[in-house]
């Protein structure tokens, strides 16, 4: 089979992973603060756990459900610019994926890879970052180039559609997929400083096909300039959108539920409603 044509330069994203300060990263505590509320609502055990992220050492070495704590194995998501990283051990009955997702290539192959190293009855739980994600930004940056250049560049990156993520799952052969969505409204004092706080986070353009020459300040000004004028709220501020997609779904087994077979219903629509 082919590869998918390569949309994100994963050793550049490696890079800028590797170049950000060691203070806080408010998207990672968000999402790491939506998983523990969501193992907090499963009364299930997990003895062999793992989970990915892009900052090994703010992964959490210890996951709580309701009813047990356990272990986690942590392991980072990029290895010297490796898209999938190498899941050496097998037989997991949880394995969670953290802000990974939205700039792999082969999104398939990456969900399959994980998939097959799940025990029967295992969990995969993933945590992208949405299409709605930073869509202010975007709309700011094409009418900035069409100004300042006269047509678009890509400066953003595209995103996981929400609509498009439960399907992901069963193709993979994941059982009871789940997909839901997290959206956040986070206020910036301009446009400057999400820009500086973007590149301070390692999430600067990942794009393969991005710009070749820098953005100037011209454009810069331009973009901010769109930014307000769009997305900008009275006292001055501007308005960013963060939205994290979740996914779920189980490694399938006898134990599940099953869907009915057609026509085996005992009980017509008709009674149920009190309706002839």
């Amino acid at each position: 089979m082919s590869q998918p044509q390569a949309i994100f330069d994963t050793a550049l994203i490696a890079r800028n992973l590797a170049r950000r300060p060691g203070n806080g990263d408010f998207v990672t505590d968000l999402v790491l603060a939506d998983l523990a509320d969501r193992l907090g609502t499963l009364i299930r055990e997990f003895p062999k756990a793992l989970i990915i992220g892009p900052d090994v050492d703010k992964l959490p070495a210890l996951g709580q459900t309701a009813n047990a704590s356990f272990p986690f194995e942590r392991l980072p998501a990029f290895t010297a610019g490796d898209e999938l990283p190498e899941i050496v051990g097998s037989d997991y009955n949880l394995i969670v994926s953290l802000l990974h997702l939205q700039v792999v290539n082969d999104v398939p192959g990456y969900l399959a890879r994980l998939r097959a190293r799940l025990a029967p009855d295992g969990l995969l739980m993933v945590a992208a970052l949405g299409g709605e994600t930073l869509t202010e930004l975007r709309e700011a940056f094409l009418a900035a180039d069409s100004m300042v250049y006269g047509g678009a560049s890509a400066r953003v990156a595209p995103m996981i559609q929400v609509r498009d993520a439960g399907a992901l799952l069963q193709r993979v052969g994941l059982a009871l997929p789940v997909a839901d969505v997290e959206t956040h409204v986070v206020r910036y004092a301009s446009p400057f400083a999400l820009m500086a706080e973007l590149k301070a986070l390692g999430a600067a353009n990942p794009l393969v096909d991005r710009p070749k020459r820098l953005a100037t300040p011209a454009l810069l000004t331009a973009a901010a300039n769109a930014y307000v004028a769009r997305d900008g709220d009275p006292d001055g501020r501007i308005r960013a959108t963060l939205e994290i997609i979740w996914l779920s779904g189980w490694a399938p087994h006898e134990s599940q539920q099953q869907p009915l077979r057609p026509g085996s219903a005992t009980t017509r629509l008709g009674d149920v409603l009190g309706k002839a």
